[in-house]
């Protein structure tokens, strides 16, 4: 290896499989919707999403039996009425992936026969992946009263998904800058 050209050619191979690894520690978590029970009837989609904490650059994943069901983005009242006669988006291929690309609230039903109105309907809040609070208005009567932890918030000292692959990629890109 002490040949240029050889070692010219192995530094770039390491820098590219150096990137390629930060590009995967940064990408968002994949969320299986209804975990194990995948898109199906009789599903409680708001506890589902109640234990999942969604930011931008995450990934819902639908499964289901593509001849039993299909999965629908709709509007706000395309969800309220359970109708998919104006989808965003319309995927019937079993395994079905939205990526979630900016904050705000997005709408999936299933569009078959009445099973919507039965359960099968997801309502995902996107939320910014910035754990700050907004700033309290000013006030000169009293101090402003103490900013409380937001939901995405990590309470226990551990670091957040996003900031671990962070932290991973900073190492790995620190390790292979050494390299060179």
């Amino acid at each position: 290896m002490t040949d240029g050209k050889w070692s010219s050619s192995y530094k770039a191979l390491s820098l590219l499989l150096l990137v390629i690894s930060c590009a995967l520690c940064a990408s968002g978590t994949t969320h299986i919707v209804g975990d194990s029970s995948g898109w199906e009837l009789g599903v409680n989609y708001d506890a589902w999403t109640a234990n999942q904490t969604f930011v931008p650059g995450d990934v819902l994943e639908f499964r289901y039996n593509r001849l039993q069901h299909d999965v629908v983005e709709v509007n706000s009242d395309g969800y309220s009425s359970c109708s998919s006669s104006s989808p965003i988006r319309q995927e019937t291929d079993g395994n079905t992936t939205f990526t979630l690309s900016a904050a705000g609230t997005r709408y999936f039903i299933c569009g078959i026969s009445n099973h919507c109105s039965n359960g099968m309907r997801l309502q995902v809040d996107v939320t910014a992946s910035s754990t700050a609070s907004p700033p309290s208005p000013a006030s000169t009567a009293s101090p402003p009263p103490p900013v409380s932890p937001t939901n995405n918030e990590n309470k226990a000292g551990i670091l957040s998904p996003v900031h671990a692959a962070a932290v991973v990629c900073a190492g790995l890109l620190v390790v292979g800058l050494g390299m060179f």
